[in-house]
């Protein structure tokens, strides 16, 4: 790729951070994108050396484009377009390991009560009420 610059909707795409154009497009409509810490366009060119912030569900990623293409390739590919900050990483992986663990603490009943398990329920609704 000679160009100069590349579609900020289309760069996304093509470094995998949205499933598609159309994704990536209204993210970057919903203010969940800025360029070197600017709300952008779909149509702005990003340039080699543009900063980006793309907040993707529960995922905030930094990243610095280090090269541009218009076709979406392999992951591998895709990783090379980009550099992601270490503070970035680090932020990311402990949010997530913050969320998985207040999953872990709820485990849901594998089925419906039976019979007796209601009756201690109620029992126990009882207790609370006196």
């Amino acid at each position: 790729m000679t160009a100069a610059s590349v579609r900020l909707d289309v760069w996304l795409w093509a470094a995998r951070f949205f499933r598609t154009r159309s994704l990536a497009k209204q993210a970057i409509e919903t203010g969940k994108v800025d360029v070197d810490g600017q709300r952008a366009k779909a149509s702005r060119g990003v340039q080699v050396g543009s900063m980006l912030r793309i907040a993707r569900g529960e995922e905030i990623f930094e990243v610095e484009v280090a090269a541009l293409s218009e076709q979406r390739g392999p992951a591998a590919v895709a990783r090379a377009l980009y550099v992601e900050s270490d503070a970035s990483r680090t932020a990311r992986e402990n949010r997530l390991a913050e969320l998985r663990a207040a999953r872990a603490g709820y485990q849901p009943p594998q089925s419906k009560p039976d019979k007796r398990a209601r009756r201690l329920i109620r029992a126990l609704g009882d207790i609370d009420a006196s």
